[in-house]
C-alpha cells in the first residue's frame, strides 16, 4: 500500500512538471513568433546594405547590436518576465 501511494505522489509530480514543461514550450514557440519578424527585418537590412555596395564593415557593424536585441526580448518574452507589471 505504501508502494502505490508514494506512486500516486510521484506520477502527480510528473504531471506537474509536464504540465510546467508545456506551458513554457509555448512562451519559448510565443517568443519565437514575436521576435522573428523583428529580426528577419534586421537581417533584411544587412543585406540590403551588403548589395547596396556600402562597405561591407558598416553592415557587419549593425549586425552585433540586431542580434543583442534579438536575443534580448527572446529571453523576455520566454521567461515571461513582463507578466503581472500592471
Amino acid at each position: 500500500m505504501a508502494t502505490s501511494a508514494r506512486d500516486g505522489g510521484e506520477s502527480g509530480e510528473f504531471a506537474a512538471e509536464e504540465a510546467e514543461d508545456d506551458e513554457s514550450g509555448r512562451s519559448r514557440f510565443w517568443a519565437v513568433v514575436a521576435v522573428l519578424p523583428f529580426l528577419a527585418i534586421g537581417l533584411g537590412d544587412v543585406v540590403l546594405l551588403l548589395f547596396w555596395g556600402i562597405d561591407p564593415l558598416w553592415g557587419f557593424a549593425i549586425l552585433p547590436p540586431i542580434l543583442f536585441c534579438s536575443v534580448l526580448a527572446y529571453l523576455v518574452f520566454s521567461t515571461d518576465f513582463l507578466e503581472g507589471r500592471t
